[in-house]
């Protein structure tokens, strides 16, 4: 009975579970027998992680990895050697001499080698392995090891073998690992080793081949290059003139062992049926080049990516193989907290429990080089716009808040959300809607003749109990009905607004900081004046400085402007420049230049690097531009207000404080979609965060911080969606051990507590180190302002949309939504996302309408459910996430 090589591979890899026949990463080496000087040795020539590399003509430097391209009949030889070759499978050995001798011993039984050639097959076997790392080491370990069983043969007991083993292991790990380091750093963690032996030996009338998986992983001498522990031995000799086919073959060999699919038939194979299961499947999943269109000796070079392999039988079905869940059919916000339970504060609970267990680790995790670069950018990021905030606020509500207040809030939030929020890489900040609730109530109470800091804090406490109701019934659920093309159009908004307001401010220094002058060749207009003390009664105002002079006055002139030479050019050099080194550094990390820690470590403090250059520029050139201005004192702006606001006024009626909760609606929906659409863009899938999340606990930390910042007259502060996704992406991690020619794994975030508490207690100390705060330009910080509003649009989906409307069809990328969904639907999603991105843009600039801003967010989500009436479910599960309750698996009917 035949049965199919996928079915077999699938019943294999579903049955065998044992802990001995676990699937485990694999380093493959292949050596060849090669003459040296008189005598011959085992040279290493290729080796694989994941990609294959060759060392080159000279012996002394390894080739650039890449994908390995084999020859058909390569494969298909390998598997007729196999099939007449010797398998030992789970053999007990200690030493490469024992491997050999059992590979013998089989050879001779079956009659594919003569025993009067045992001995010599058998020391040419046990050569010295030289290895391109060896600087004139002899392999003394292997002849040792050769000598020493020459003499007593393979009858030893296995005692004696484990004795043997253990001294070999001990004399060499030392040495391979002193010249093995830096490569070792490249082999994942547990890896074992696959040893490729490939020879021609003379008198040999045949070929021979041999494939033996180990009992147990053990390190047989010298024979690797790296101290790890092989568990599979494959060796191929035959006669002379052969040499290049059985390299090819072993080629074969090490490319199969670093399969996925294959690597784990070998660690669970039972015999020699279920190994031929396994390359069959291999065969029906290699990709044939014709010969007449493709050199094979052209290297291809690695993917950026490689998706997940799937099993598929040739009619086209998904095989039971375990593996990851397809991310299409995961759940956008698939989170236990999100539902609504009917129990109050349920979701809080489960929060606080969810939270918990990671407290401690939430500090311990911090203890890495990279959360110091990111709390000192975050907090030099967060700062100018505190003091930016503060300065239109004061001006908004007279003074009675200001810049002082806006670091106190900074701080008071900054610690108290970091060490209690459910997440902390959230970053609070001043948003521009708040400004504008600022301002009518302010403006509302002097129209009333009302005090306004009394009715403000009503509102405040109003706020925090609409908010605290929202808690209690596990109301921040919705957020499962945020959607990636509300997310997106929001943090989109808020991206421009960064990048628009950091262009704004730089080419405001040329009218307001250090004015130009456009026409240098035309005088400079004067405002003069003839300054006299005599008494002259018949005065006119045509004067000109020849009639001063006669009547012995003074003449004096002052221009009308006064334009500061060369400051604002430069204000745009430091501008660009620290954006560009910025890029430049955050990207070097992909490049090839300098070891892989070099680079990291230059991104990681890549833009921190970038505002100490620049503002180094800045001192050395000595130009007037305007620098960072922080309080110097720690007090309230308005001299008539302390540090604690009371509620109750005598110039207001008593029924403010319940005329106050129409206000507080406003700011709660303002709070609420703030807090969670920023919330909801950290927590996304792609971020791979693993502690969990706490929409509700957010919530709660903020309702208190509202309510406190009310009674201390600070403004209401929000998650910042700029600043909590520059935070999340300085603090990205990436995989040390990596293949050769692969790229660096995305692991997730460093999720801690401690950037964000520092953030926070350094924007409190703000006042105290003035002096060096003082030097920084503020071009510097708007570059800083331009790189985050850029860095938060890379890679947004709907930027890639956009920018499919200027490329032809065949330059577009290989998204997996173009695949799917017709350009032009895509078009059509992408045209209605940008006209809710431009109707959020036009009701937050017009001042009198900007108060329904956060209507207009919630209006988004509702226009995303009416997109269904034209867009179909599988459509929309690739152009966007599915909302709930809805079936993903729906057909492709359209509607238009």
């Amino acid at each position: 009975m035949t049965c199919d090589p996928t079915d077999r591979v699938q019943d294999l890899l579903n049955k065998v579970n044992d802990p001995k026949h676990r699937t485990k990463k694999i380093f493959v080496e292949m050596d060849i027998l090669k003459k040296r000087f008189e005598d011959y040795e085992w040279k290493e020539i290729a080796r694989w992680v994941k990609y294959e590399e060759n060392v080159e003509e000279g012996g002394k430097r390894w080739s650039k990895p890449h994908v390995a391209s084999l020859s058909m009949h390569s494969i298909v030889e390998l598997r007729r050697f196999i099939q007449d070759s010797c398998m030992l499978l789970d053999i007990e050995c200690y030493t490469i001499s024992q491997v050999i001798d059992s590979f013998l011993d089989a050879w001779v039984t079956d009659g594919q080698l003569d025993p009067l050639l045992r001995q010599h097959v058998r020391n040419m076997c046990l050569k010295t392995h030289r290895h391109s790392h060896d600087k004139g080491r002899k392999g003394r370990l292997s002849r040792q090891n050769t000598n020493t069983d020459l003499t007593r043969g393979f009858s030893s007991s296995s005692d004696a073998g484990h004795d043997s083993s253990a001294s070999l292991s001990s004399m060499d790990t030392e040495a391979l690992k002193k010249h093995n380091e830096k490569f070792m750093r490249k082999i994942p963690k547990g890896a074992e080793v696959c040893n490729v032996m490939v020879g021609e030996i003379d008198d040999l009338e045949q070929r021979v081949c041999g494939f033996m998986r180990l009992n147990d992983s053990r390190v047989l001498g010298d024979i690797c290059e790296v101290p790890l522990p092989t568990r599979f031995v494959f060796i191929l000799l035959g006669p002379i003139g052969t040499a290049d086919h059985l390299q090819e073959i072993g080629r074969v060999v090490g490319t199969m062992m670093v399969d996925d699919i294959f690597r784990e038939v070998a660690y669970k194979c039972r015999d020699k049926e279920d190994l031929f299961a396994g390359m069959d499947e291999f065969i029906e999943q290699v990709t044939v080049l014709p010969p007449g269109e493709w050199d094979p000796k052209i290297r291809i070079e690695p993917p950026g990516s490689v998706p997940s392999q799937v099993m598929i039988n040739p009619l086209g079905a998904i095989t039971n193989v375990p593996r990851p869940p397809p991310e299409e059919e995961q759940e956008s916000h698939a989170d236990p907290s999100l539902v609504l339970s009917g129990r109050p504060f349920k979701g809080l609970i489960e929060d606080i429990k969810r939270k918990a267990p990671w407290y401690v680790s939430d500090f311990k995790d911090a203890l890495h080089i990279q959360c110091v670069a990111s709390f000192i950018y975050i907090f030099l990021a967060t700062l100018t716009p505190n003091v930016t905030f503060g300065g239109m606020l004061g001006q908004e509500t007279n003074q009675y808040m200001g810049v002082m207040e806006c670091i106190f809030a900074a701080a008071v939030t900054g610690i108290i959300f970091a060490l209690f929020s459910g997440q902390p890489m959230n970053i609070l900040g001043s948003t521009g809607p708040m400004l504008v609730l600022e301002k009518i109530i302010y403006n509302f109470c002097v129209d009333q003749g009302w005090d306004f800091m009394p009715f403000r804090c009503w509102v405040g406490i109003w706020t925090g109990g609409l908010l605290l109701i929202i808690v209690m019934f596990d109301l921040s659920a919705l957020v499962k009905y945020i959607t990636r093309f509300t997310e997106e159009s929001f943090a989109c908004l808020i991206a421009l607004i960064f990048i628009y307001e950091a262009f704004l401010k730089l080419f405001n220094i040329a009218t307001i900081d250090a004015p130009v002058q456009l026409h240098p060749d035309e005088p400079i207009p004067m405002n003069c004046m003839c300054n006299s003390s005599m008494y002259i009664s018949n005065i006119t105002d045509h004067w000109n400085q020849t009639m001063c002079m006669d009547m012995n006055a003074t003449w004096n002139c002052i221009p009308e402007m006064t334009y500061i030479p060369d400051a604002f050019m430069f204000s745009v050099l430091l501008y660009f420049g620290t954006f560009g080194i910025a890029i430049f550094l955050i990207d070097f990390k992909t490049w090839s230049c300098f070891p892989t820690w070099v680079r990291q470590l230059l991104s990681d403090f890549g833009v921190l690097i970038a505002i100490v250059s620049m503002v180094g520029v800045d001192i050395a050139c000595g130009l007037p531009t305007p620098k960072l201005l922080v309080p110097e004192e720690f007090k309230p702006t308005r001299s008539d207000r302390g540090w604690f606001i009371n509620p109750l006024s005598a110039t207001n009626p008593w029924w403010t404080a319940l005329a106050a909760g129409l206000p507080a609606i406003l700011a709660t929906i303002l709070v609420f979609m703030d807090q969670q659409i920023t919330a909801v863009i950290v927590n996304r899938k792609e971020n791979k965060l693993k502690k969990g999340k706490g929409y509700h606990l957010d919530l709660m930390v903020l309702t208190i911080l509202i309510v406190a910042s009310s009674l201390l007259g600070l403004p209401w502060y929000v998650a910042a969606t700029v600043s909590a996704i520059a935070h999340v992406q300085s603090l990205k991690k990436e995989s040390e051990s990596t293949a050769p020619g692969e790229k660096p794994t995305f692991l997730g975030v460093r999720e801690q507590r401690v950037t964000a508490l520092l953030v926070g207690i350094l924007s409190g100390a703000a006042v105290f180190i003035t002096n060096v705060l003082k030097v920084i330009p503020m071009p510097v910080l708007y570059g800083v302002f331009f790189y985050m509003g850029f860095s938060a649009l890379r890679g947004m989906q709907f930027i890639d949309r956009i920018l499919l409307f200027l490329m032809p069809v065949k330059y577009q990328p290989d998204h997996k939504y173009l695949r799917h969904v017709p350009l032009w639907r895509v078009h059509v999603f992408t045209l209605i996302q940008t006209t809710c991105l431009i109707a959020l843009w036009v009701v937050k600039s017009i001042k009198v309408i900007s108060i329904g801003f956060p209507l207009l967010v919630v209006f988004t989500g509702v226009v995303r459910k009416i997109m269904e009436c034209f867009f179909s479910q599988y459509e929309l599960k690739y152009l966007d996430d599915i909302l709930p309750g809805k079936d993903k698996k729906s057909g492709d009917k359209v509607y238009f």
